[in-house]
C-alpha cells in the first residue's frame, strides 16, 4: 500500500467537526467516502489534529493508505469530483509509509476573525465572531505578547479536558486590524490544548473592549485556572490556516 499526504480546505458550518462520529455528518467522513468510491476500497485517513463543528480549514492535512495505479494528479481531481463544494481536496502527494499527518506535525497556524461595530456583516455572520461596539486591536497586541514563548498555558485549556502536560510553545501571536470593522487574530505553536485557540481569544477580546488592561493577560497565565481566563470564542471565527511539517 501506499501512504498518501492529503492538505484540504473546507467550510465547517454544515459538519458536526473532523472526527468521525456516530451522529452527524464529519469532514473526515465524507472524505473517506469520495476517496473510497474512487479507490474502490475501505480507506481511513489521520487529521493532524480536530477541528470541532463549526470550524473551518484553509490547510487542514491528513493521511491515508492504500492502493491504486491512479496518480496523484489524477486522484486529485476524482476525489474532488466526489465531494461536495463546501470541501476541496488542494493536493495529494505520495510519501513515505511511516508519514503520519498527526504524529509528524511540528507546528500548526491558526487564525481567528473578530468583527465589531453597529451591525453584522451579514454575509461573513459563519466566518466571525461579532462583537457590537469597538475593539482596539493595539492593546489587545500587548495582551498577546505576553503569550508568545514555553509556557503552562493551563489556564486557557477547556474544563474537564486534563492532559499529562498543559506546556506549550507558541510561536507566534498577532493581532492584525483586517479594515475598520475586521481584526485577524494568528496564533502558531508546537500544539495546543483542547479550546486554547479560543480562550485565548475571548480573553484578548476583554482587553480590547477595555474591560481589562493587557498585563491582565499575564496574570492569568500565571493562574493556571480557567476560570480566570475569558469566555471561549465561538468556533466559526476560528481557521485553521496550516500545518508544518
Amino acid at each position: 500500500m501506499q501512504t498518501y499526504k492529503l492538505t484540504v480546505a473546507y467550510d465547517g458550518t454544515r459538519y458536526a467537526g473532523w472526527q468521525v462520529q456516530p451522529n452527524g455528518v464529519t469532514i473526515q467522513q465524507v472524505l473517506e467516502d469520495a476517496i473510497t468510491s474512487v479507490v474502490g476500497q475501505p480507506v481511513r485517513i489521520a487529521g493532524s489534529g480536530r477541528t470541532d463543528a463549526g470550524v473551518h480549514a484553509l490547510g487542514q492535512v491528513a493521511s491515508g493508505r492504500w492502493n491504486t495505479r491512479l496518480t496523484p494528479d489524477v486522484l486529485l481531481r476524482a476525489i474532488n469530483a466526489n465531494l461536495p463544494l463546501d470541501i476541496r481536496l488542494l493536493s495529494i502527494q505520495a510519501v513515505c509509509d511511516a508519514f503520519h499527518a498527526r504524529r509528524d506535525a511540528i507546528e500548526k497556524c491558526y487564525r481567528y476573525v473578530l468583527e465589531h461595530g453597529a451591525v453584522h456583516n451579514v454575509f461573513r455572520r459563519d466566518y466571525c465572531w461579532f462583537l457590537p461596539g469597538s475593539l482596539d486591536h493595539d492593546p489587545m497586541q500587548q495582551g498577546a505578547n505576553m503569550l508568545v514563548g514555553t509556557h503552562d498555558f493551563a489556564s486557557f485549556q477547556a474544563s474537564g479536558s486534563p492532559r499529562a502536560s498543559t506546556v506549550r510553545t507558541v510561536t507566534k501571536l498577532q493581532v492584525c486590524r483586517e479594515d475598520p470593522q475586521h481584526i485577524a487574530i494568528e496564533i502558531a505553536g508546537n500544539g495546543f490544548l483542547y479550546n486554547m485557540v479560543r480562550n485565548i481569544v475571548g480573553t484578548l477580546v476583554l482587553v480590547g473592549q477595555g474591560r481589562e488592561r493587557p498585563e491582565w493577560v499575564g496574570r492569568v497565565l500565571r493562574q493556571q485556572d480557567r476560570r480566570s481566563a475569558g469566555r471561549t470564542a465561538p468556533p466559526q471565527g476560528l481557521f485553521l490556516v496550516n500545518v508544518a511539517y
